[in-house]
């Protein structure tokens, strides 16, 4: 029913920047909150940044400062801006999106199936 698809990881140094982005798709009625998460090995994943409908935006303690993230409803959209990366941020990033889709009239959990960030030090 719904799609979400990230794009934009890479190998990148420290220092260095990055966008992903998340385009969702199919029967969408309306987006509430949309997020990124990522996860590392051996680690659970992890709740990075979120961005209601709204606009209002939360970010884990380790990001703040360095990392942005925003959305474009005209095109279902999420985006994150990684600024100055540390090694740290290595993961598999995910995208979320609580949906509503023309079908039913629920909330449902959507997830993308991730895009790796590497970042080498």
């Amino acid at each position: 029913q719904v799609q979400l698809v990230e794009s934009g990881g890479a190998l990148v140094q420290a220092g260095g920047s990055l966008r992903l982005s998340c385009a969702a798709s199919g029967s969408i009625y309306s987006i509430n909150t949309l997020s990124w998460y990522r996860q590392a090995p051996g680690k659970q994943r992890e709740l990075v940044a979120a961005i209601a409908s709204g606009g209002s935006t939360h970010y884990d303690d380790s990001v703040k400062g360095r990392f942005t993230i925003s959305r474009d409803d005209a095109k279902n959209t999420v985006y994150l801006q990684m600024n100055s990366l540390k090694p740290e941020d290595t993961a598999v990033y995910y995208c979320k999106g609580v949906v509503v889709t023309t079908q039913d009239p629920e909330l449902h959990d959507y997830w993308g199936q991730g895009t790796q960030v590497t970042v080498s030090s």
